[in-house]
């Protein structure tokens, strides 16, 4: 599953990343799934799961997004209100491609050096074969929010 901040704001400080990570992972983990993979960038997060059958995805991403917009909003990293954008994508693998999708997240970075986040995306719904509406697709970054694009120290 890949989700953006909201505005697709740059406010996922790389110092907070591997605790986000174990946040998200505590989540996933008491739902019942497996987490495979998961890698946060600035803006966006990716996350590779074995899901149960027992719960729709789309419940497991709010639980996960809520989750962690509260404990980031309670723990004050960002000045200002932390928001995940509304929605998500979702792909699904076959066992086969789990050891290259779990490198893929895991090299985020290197990555992004090569190519933004927006372009990704189109390219994993064309790809995938995935019929959208590009006004929905990415909500432009917000205007006139005050220290909206700012980490505490």
């Amino acid at each position: 599953m890949v989700f953006a901040v909201q505005g697709r704001q740059n406010l996922i400080r790389p110092g907070r990343k591997e605790e986000l990570h174990k946040y998200i992972t505590g989540i996933i983990t008491r739902q019942g799934h497996k987490l495979l993979a998961i890698h946060c960038m600035p803006d966006h997060t990716h996350i590779l799961i074995g899901l149960k059958p027992s719960m729709a995805l789309s419940d497991l991403v709010r639980e996960i997004k809520t989750g962690s917009t509260n404990f980031i909003n309670e723990n004050r990293w960002v000045t200002g209100r932390f928001a995940w954008q509304e929605g998500f994508g979702a792909f699904s693998y076959s066992h086969s491609q789990l050891t290259d999708v779990i490198q893929y997240i895991r090299n985020q970075e290197q990555h992004h050096a090569k190519k933004s986040f927006r372009d990704e995306y189109l390219e994993f719904l064309e790809k995938f074969n995935v019929a959208y509406d590009k006004r929905y697709l990415f909500q432009p970054p917000r205007r006139g929010l005050k220290g909206l694009n700012k980490f505490e120290p």
